[in-house]
């Protein structure tokens, strides 16, 4: 097998591994494809594998006792899921899934938490976790604060974060679950901002045109976690 080269992987969390550790986790890293609705983990079950997203956006969704379902969080190529098995918990919390297809390197549960014992390998997910925690936390102060529009604004941003180009392949109908509203909605808030002139809105692909602009639409619904991030993980092992 061809030796993986750490320049060469676009995860944050991987990359930023001093070159040692890296070499260690390699071996147990197994790339593979993630077509868009795949299952990541889900609630409750046993976790198989972490998986560190190379490319593709999933969603942590949480499904209430009566089946209504919500977002509660994002990530791309910025961190790694299920963040639970950082703290040795062998279930997941949330189902987690690919809503923008992908790919990404796994690796199997028991290996994972061999890997924990290493210092720098344990210090970058942890510090990954606590940067995703600080956005589950504004998502939910957003979700009770900011109106449609501007939570449908930091949801593309988040979106575009994660992706390569300003094209976002998505549906109104899984926007509308997403952000716990209805698709009728949805459909409102994207012509709000389309005419605006902040994204196009087609059947199925959403393009972001104004990203500056569309940013000080959203106001402080973006930013902060963004802020925070940057700094857990700027010059961690320098």
């Amino acid at each position: 097998m061809a030796i993986l080269s750490q320049e060469s992987v676009p995860n944050k969390v991987l990359s930023i591994l001093p070159a040692a550790d890296f070499a260690l986790v390699a071996k147990h890293l197994e790339y593979i494809d993630l077509p868009q609705g795949t299952v990541l983990a889900r609630v409750g079950e046993p976790i198989e594998f972490v998986y560190f997203l190379t490319s593709g956006i999933g969603s942590l969704v949480t499904t209430t006792p009566e089946g209504n379902r919500a977002e509660a969080g994002i990530f791309g190529f910025d961190g790694y899921v299920p963040t639970t098995a950082m703290a040795e918990v062998e279930t997941s919390s949330h189902d987690v899934g690919m809503q923008v297809a992908g790919t990404a390197y796994r690796i199997d549960y028991p290996n994972f938490r061999v890997l924990m014992d290493s210092k720098n390998f344990s210090k970058a997910v942890i510090r990954s976790m606590e940067a995703f925690s600080i956005q589950l936390a504004h998502t939910a102060v957003s979700n009770a604060v900011h109106d449609v529009d501007e939570r449908l604004a930091r949801w593309l941003l988040m979106c575009h974060d994660r992706v390569s180009a300003n094209e976002i392949g998505i549906t109104h109908e899984f926007i509308s679950i997403m952000l716990s509203v209805r698709r009728a909605t949805v459909t409102t808030s994207l012509h709000t901002l389309e005419s605006n002139g902040f994204i196009r809105a087609q059947r199925g692909m959403i393009t972001i045109r104004n990203r500056s602009a569309l940013e000080e639409f959203a106001h402080d619904a973006y930013g902060r976690p963004e802020a925070e991030y940057r700094r857990l993980m700027k010059d961690l092992f320098k």
